[in-house]
């Protein structure tokens, strides 16, 4: 069931990242506006839990494969997309992964695997919706992350991947606008979702003895857990970044809580960047 309200017009929305999560929910909230949604995810053997969620929600959705680290991917869905539909009017950049450690302890060819899901496959899904987004005058939502804002340890290629991210939107935003496109980066804090389950991090595997950054990781661990004991729920950040899709064009910078307010705005006032260091730092002390 859709309730379109008065002054929202439904729009052809690709979101990519849906099969959890903040993709998963922001899809089932965008298609309860009445907005005709491309779900996409990079394997669909993983679509079940958005199935129940949109069979109770009373809602449709046109669900599909997108990897976006494969370029043929990403430009026969966009592709696809407008040949069924006939235009595309918002993407919503979701997909991504977390990653976990500290560069003396892994490989540039980890890293690189970090950005090119976290940061490349953005910019490709993003190359090739623009000239879409240009003709319908659309909106391109990207969720990135608190920590595309302020560096946390033992996430050196996750942040660095999102710092990327939102230095090529913020970057980006005055040139799209000329053509038309809003441009907005969504930045949530903790939010209970699989994510950092996903990390591909075993604390069981912490490394002791002679590494001398175990102590630093213990710490770090005991701290993040007790900040996803008080997570964002994952429903409640989709539904911000659904809500992007109506209305006035929304800002550049969107947070999805209180908390990640609270914390990116720390970085915002830090002129020499000795408040971050002092409130990150205390995190592995």
């Amino acid at each position: 069931m859709t309730n379109t309200s008065a002054g929202n017009t439904p729009k052809i929305v690709l979101i990519t990242g849906t099969s959890s999560g903040i993709g998963l929910h922001a899809a089932v909230a965008a298609a309860q506006a009445g907005h005709t949604v491309v779900a996409t995810m990079r394997n669909l053997e993983g679509q079940r839990a958005l199935l129940d969620a949109a069979d109770e929600a009373e809602v449709s959705l046109d669900i599909g494969r997108l990897d976006v680290t494969e370029a043929q991917s990403v430009t026969e869905v966009v592709a696809e997309i407008v040949a069924r539909y006939g235009r595309l009017d918002a993407v919503v950049n979701n997909a991504g992964s977390g990653h976990l450690g500290t560069i003396e302890n892994e490989t540039i060819d980890q890293v690189r695997a970090v950005m090119e899901v976290n940061y490349f496959g953005v910019v490709a899904v993003t190359r090739a919706a623009l000239p879409h987004l240009r003709t319908s005058h659309g909106r391109l939502i990207t969720v990135t992350s608190v920590g595309g804002v302020i560096g946390q340890p033992f996430n050196e290629a996750y942040c660095a991947a999102k710092f990327a991210v939102e230095g090529f939107m913020e970057s980006l935003a005055p040139v799209a606008g000329t053509a038309g496109v809003s441009v907005t980066v969504v930045e949530p804090g903790a939010v209970a979702t699989s994510f950092v389950a996903n990390v591909g991090f075993d604390p069981a595997a912490t490394p002791t003895g002679g590494d001398p950054f175990a102590a630093g990781l213990a710490a770090y661990l005991a701290r993040t857990g007790s900040s996803f004991a008080a997570a964002q729920s994952a429903e409640s950040a989709g539904a911000v970044v659904a809500a992007l899709l109506d209305g006035d064009p929304p800002p550049f910078r969107v947070q999805t809580s209180d908390a990640a307010r609270r914390f990116v705005a720390v970085k915002l006032a830090d002129l020499d960047g000795a408040a971050v260091q002092r409130l990150t730092g205390g995190w592995i002390a």
